[in-house]
């Protein structure tokens, strides 16, 4: 797939390195100075990007207790309400031009995930480059149309989607005139079980809605991601922590910085070694290929003698003739007398 997008100054797609991402989320816990730190963290780890969310807890839900917003669906969030969780996760607001500014200063592109339309309206102020459009929130059709109006790229977690979620989304955007679409393969299970990935759906998500597709990985270490760029993924995004036991909503699924760093030079290191398809040697593959069986005299041959199967033989190194010639050279009779261990050539027979 040739399909390429631009983010900020970089080009994401074809056969550009994937574009990493780091989702702060909220492992600042709360602490403005913390979270410049998370950003500084992101740069020296070698990320592209890093990742805010913009909501408050009363743009994304609504303050009651009732059953409905009781969280219990087996999550490491039970126990508490939706309005409760939000409370302890939200980016403030007034942070966020702040910490773009940072971003930026530190060569990071900076976006978010937006949950209503007064994010978006409040990024757009901002001037993010992109958007990000989270699992939960794929099946808000109205809410997807109005993102991709603002004509910049959109990036769509798919991690509780079935395909017609997924087709209605990307129509959604194509409705505005936004093309400009990566679909990441995610996993809504925090952390998410290996079993339940499914990485063999992502050169299958890409030729059956022709776009960009990249991981949004919520599993712990590095697995996923390597294994989502060995099968085309080119945005990993995952999220990042000073220190898990620091604890935070999203700290049992974040990557530390170290951890990170490793993950990224693992993707690079990958990307190195996928290369291109080509059955073309290299310069040491050529001079590996000395090292390969040919045929060699094996006994001293005298002139005018046979060679046979126990004169000349396959064996190695690569400087006789090629093994698949035997049959030719078996019951010819030699032009001259010839030493063990001489490479077989055409002009030692008799034709």
């Amino acid at each position: 797939m040739n399909k390429k997008i631009n983010i900020g100054n970089r080009t994401v797609g074809s056969e550009n390195p994937a574009f990493i991402i780091a989702e702060i989320s909220a492992n600042h816990l709360q602490s403005y100075d913390k979270a410049v730190k998370l950003i500084k963290e992101v740069k020296k780890s070698g990320a592209d990007a890093v990742k805010l969310q913009t909501y408050t807890p009363d743009t994304i839900t609504i303050d009651c207790d009732n059953e409905y917003f009781q969280i219990k669906q087996g999550t490491i969030w039970d126990g508490t309400t939706l309005h409760k969780l939000y409370e302890k996760a939200y980016t403030p607001w007034q942070w966020q031009p702040k910490l773009k500014k940072i971003a930026e200063e530190e060569g990071l592109i900076c976006f978010s995930s937006p949950f209503d339309k007064t994010a978006v309206d409040f990024l757009e102020d901002m001037k993010v480059p992109a958007y990000k459009i989270a699992s939960f929130e794929i099946t808000d059709i109205p809410f997807i149309e109005y993102v991709a109006s603002k004509a910049k790229p959109v990036i769509i977690s798919t991690g509780i989607a079935r395909l017609g979620d997924i087709e209605e989304a990307i129509a959604a955007c194509k409705r505005v005139g936004n093309e400009d679409i990566i679909l990441l393969k995610c996993t809504s299970a925090y952390p998410s079980p290996l079993e339940d990935i499914n990485l063999n759906t992502i050169p299958n998500m890409a030729e059956t809605f022709d776009t960009i597709v990249g991981i949004s990985d919520h599993t712990l270490g590095n697995t996923v991601s390597l294994g989502a760029v060995a099968l085309g993924a080119k945005v990993v995004e995952k999220h990042f922590t000073l220190k898990r036991s620091e604890g935070g909503p999203d700290a049992a699924f974040s990557m530390e910085p170290q951890e990170f760093k490793a993950m990224i030079q693992g993707i690079r290191d990958m990307e190195k070694a996928l290369g291109k398809v080509t059955y073309e040697l290299t310069e040491k593959q050529i001079r590996s290929k000395e090292h390969s069986r040919s045929l060699f005299v094996v006994k001293d041959i005298k002139e005018g003698e046979l060679f046979t199967e126990e004169n000349v033989k396959s064996i190695r190194p690569g400087f006789g003739l090629p093994t698949k010639y035997i049959s030719e050279i078996v019951g010819k009779r030699a032009k001259y007398d010839i030493k063990k261990g001489t490479p077989m050539e055409w002009k030692m027979l008799y034709l």
